[in-house]
């Protein structure tokens, strides 16, 4: 049912290298923008994946976005096959030129138009709860947006948006699924035994409800966390300017997105929780009485997923731990 709940959930990889000189950044431009030279180069550091470099040129008034799919190359034409579906519904950054088979010996790569604006993350530190809530309502109103395309069966989204990789057919495959990240060693290392017990009993606990909501074939972006929500100031309102990063993209259900983007939301009386889900119903989305338990239950697939890798910074185990607890320890959430 929700497979790619886990497969999306890659808290960390390979440092993306940054090591591609000025020249080649700035043939890469030319085949979009021939005869322009490179004015400056800024490294866009936020991906884990791919390497993103903000290119200021000097014939071109607004900055160029260059991103070079080094993890899985097939990725690139994904992420473009499913921002054209979509880009008259949901606002995601222009494409300029792209080469999804790769060009002069380098891996596939894509020109995007940057987006001004900042990360829902970055507004969020600033601590304006007026802007957050404005933005979070219009991040709802989004997802809904979202999830009105749809595909035939569930899966994860291949290039040409073909449907692969089924996902978890019913909702004990979810907890028999992270019962087995329990049983990992560098789970069992990392994640006290009282904790353990908690999670696979909050595991199993919703596992009818799950059921009941049969399959969902709804288009989820698979990676909505708030790096990836870029927002800016609009006519006086915070709003969503672009989705970025799709190459997770999913078809499920939406309450993946929902337990992800709220993943950090201890209450559910928070600004931005309350505003989220009422942009998201008033945008025609659909939500179960019980759509926090049943979104913390998904998101807890990605995290029981990622605490299973070998090797993870101590840092990112910490907050993983921290965010395990929060969701077995206030299973009544709602």
């Amino acid at each position: 049912m929700i497979c790619g709940a886990a497969r999306q959930a890659r808290w960390f990889s390979e440092e993306p290298r940054f090591a591609y000189p000025h020249v080649l950044l700035e043939r890469i431009a030319r085949l979009a923008f021939p005869n322009s030279s490179v004015v400056e180069v800024t490294p866009l550091r936020e991906g884990l994946r791919n390497a993103n470099f903000r290119i200021k040129l000097n014939c071109v008034p607004d900055s160029i976005v260059i991103r070079v799919y080094q993890h899985d190359f097939s990725l690139c034409k994904k992420e473009i096959d499913v921002m054209r579906l979509i880009g008259s519904s949901v606002p995601v950054p222009e494409l300029i030129h792209a080469e999804p088979n790769g060009w002069d010996n380098l891996p596939p790569f894509a020109l995007f138009r940057h987006i001004e604006g900042i990360s829902f993350r970055e507004l969020k530190r600033a601590g304006d709860a007026s802007a957050v809530a404005q933005a979070a309502h219009s991040v709802g109103e989004t997802v809904a947006a979202i999830g009105r395309v749809t595909f035939r069966k569930s899966g994860w989204l291949a290039a040409g948006l073909s449907v692969v990789d089924p996902h978890f057919e019913t909702a004990n495959q979810l907890a028999s699924f992270i019962d087995d990240c329990l049983e990992s060693p560098s789970f069992r290392e990392r994640v006290p035994l009282a904790v353990r017990k908690g999670i696979s009993a909050f595991a199993w606990s919703p596992s009818p409800r799950l059921a009941e909501l049969g399959p969902q074939t709804h288009l989820v972006h698979g990676d909505f966390g708030k790096r990836n929500i870029m927002v800016r100031r609009t006519e006086g309102c915070w709003k969503v300017a672009a989705i970025l990063d799709w190459e997770f993209a999913l078809s499920g259900t939406p309450l993946v997105d929902l337990g992800h983007f709220l993943r950090y939301e201890r209450t559910s009386h928070s600004a931005a929780e309350a505003q989220f889900s009422a942009g998201y119903l008033e945008s025609g989305g659909k939500l179960p009485l019980d759509w926090r338990q049943l979104a913390r239950l998904i998101d807890l697939t990605a995290l029981s997923e990622s605490l299973t890798h070998d090797e993870l910074p101590d840092g990112v185990v910490a907050e993983l731990l921290e965010l395990v607890r929060g969701t077995v320890e206030n299973p009544d959430l709602s």
